[in-house]
């Protein structure tokens, strides 16, 4: 099974870019699944969402845990089943990335030592101006999503994502596609 993870921040891509890999293996015929966490199909994902949409400490918390407990749903469900050639996990690991520096980085390190990772770990990254203007486009906006917590963000998560491939997606999604592409045929022939 190939197990790619896409990560980054609010606005970044992800669900774009994930949909354009996942079509790329579908045409080859292999089966594939995607998991966009929070998922909205279990209780973990819906308290994911519900609290990431709500203020203050509590609500931080409250994400940060019920999100860590739906990507290890997603794992338990995903990982490795017969009928799964590719699982596509969208916002993984650096969720760890919106807690404080001291918490993201032993958070960090204990979940890439305790959850599945792979040669296939893209950080999509994008300037936090850029970011901000995405998400304004959205209707609902979410705690994190304000320049100074995607500047704050942004910095850890660039920290953390050491052994990962950083894609740069401030520019069009068909460049970004292709650099993914081009990382994609060379970790193929690896594998």
């Amino acid at each position: 099974m190939r197990l790619i993870i896409i990560d980054g921040l609010d606005g970044v891509g992800k669900d774009t870019h994930a949909r354009l890999i996942k079509e790329r293996y579908e045409k080859n015929g292999e089966r594939v699944v995607i998991r966009s966490h929070p998922e909205d199909d279990n209780f973990f994902g819906k308290t994911t969402k519900n609290a990431l949409l709500g203020n203050g400490p509590v609500n931080k918390t409250k994400a940060a845990a019920f999100y860590m407990l739906d990507v290890l749903r997603s794992i338990k469900k995903y990982y490795r089943k017969e009928d799964v050639d590719t699982l596509i996990m969208v916002r993984y690991l650096m969720g760890t990335a919106y807690l404080p520096f001291c918490l993201a980085k032993i958070s960090y390190q204990w979940f890439e030592n305790f959850v599945p990772i792979s040669s296939y770990m893209f950080f999509l990254d994008a300037s936090p101006e850029e970011l901000f203007k995405r998400v304004q486009l959205r209707k609902e906006k979410e705690m994190f999503e304000n320049i100074d917590e995607l500047i704050n963000v942004r910095t850890k998560a660039l920290k953390l994502a050491i052994n990962w491939n950083i894609i740069d997606t401030d520019r069009s999604i068909g460049h970004t596609a292709s650099h993914i592409e081009k990382l994609l045929k060379k970790l193929d022939k690896k594998s």
